[in-house]
């Protein structure tokens, strides 16, 4: 019996100036290095901007560099900004938490499941709270402390695990530590973070707690990239559900981290399939 060989599927993304035939050319390009186009989506901003995301099957032996090399033309001529990824490589990413462990574990357990196409090398938290649970799904895990006096050093330790790890992706589950502007320009497009859509208008402590003595009827969650903005990041993902009077303050505290946790986890598998792209302060969203 004879062993199948799985043929390889790139992915590619490409942004550039709309303009007439860049679809066409770009096929042509994978045709000429014997790709096979599996799927294929494209979007015209009112921006001006082309975005597209191909899928194609590599029916002859290539690599990213050989693909790289046959798109460059193409790339010159349409001023495009693109980049491939074999869609089996998983997205090397690092995870940062406090106290509350819901998000973290939905992303793990994803992961775990083989449904989340991630590899997370590290975690790390300014606490030591969440320790036994990276420990159960044999993650190494780091605890930076941070304090005002502390903080400056804390991020450039936090830079360095970067750097070590060939992180690509940065995931906020719930780090209650407000970043630097200059460590948010630094991660800028490849850092996301989750926070409860009640922002703005419940900002502070117990968001969830002053929702319900406002007698919020909808509570949700808002999955986006981290920016100096706080919280005013380019949106990846939402979800709401709907509460009323007979809800406690603590049932929807446990609502509203069910939301947060899927809504994240959504968040992190669509960047990792290169699904997500930025059109200024706005996303598409290929899914």
């Amino acid at each position: 019996m004879s062993e199948t060989i799985e043929t390889p599927v790139f992915v590619l993304t490409l942004s550039c100036p709309d303009q007439p035939g860049i679809v066409h050319a770009v096929s042509g390009v994978l045709a000429g290095v014997g790709g096979n186009i599996v799927a294929s989506q494209q979007f015209g901003s009112p921006t001006g901007t082309f975005f597209m995301r191909v899928e194609f099957a590599a029916l002859s032996p290539v690599t990213e560099v050989e693909l790289t090399e046959a798109l460059a033309g193409v790339a010159a001529e349409f001023s495009m900004d693109y980049a491939f990824r074999a869609a089996k490589v998983p997205t090397r990413t690092l995870i940062m938490v406090s106290k509350d462990g819901h998000a973290l574990n939905d992303l793990l357990y994803a992961r775990h499941a083989g449904n989340l196409n991630i590899d997370v090398p590290v975690i790390v938290s300014n606490h030591t709270a969440l320790a036994d649970m990276a420990a159960f799904y044999e993650v190494p895990f780091v605890h930076i402390p941070v304090t005002p006096e502390t903080k400056q050093e804390a991020e450039a330790q936090l830079l360095d695990l970067i750097a070590d790890h060939d992180i690509e992706l940065v995931v906020l589950a719930r780090y209650m530590q407000i970043l630097s502007d200059e460590l948010c320009r630094e991660l800028e497009g490849r850092a996301i973070n989750i926070h409860h859509s009640f922002l703005p208008a419940f900002k502070g402590a117990k968001p969830y707690h002053q929702a319900h003595a406002r007698g919020v009827k909808l509570i949700g969650a808002t999955a986006h990239y981290v920016t100096a903005d706080l919280d005013e990041g380019p949106i990846i993902e939402q979800e709401v559900i709907r509460v009323n009077h007979a809800r406690s303050p603590e049932q929807f505290v446990a609502l509203g981290r069910d939301v947060e946790g899927r809504t994240l986890t959504q968040a992190v598998q669509w960047h990792s399939e290169q699904r997500v792209l930025l059109d200024g302060n706005r996303t598409v969203i290929f899914n």
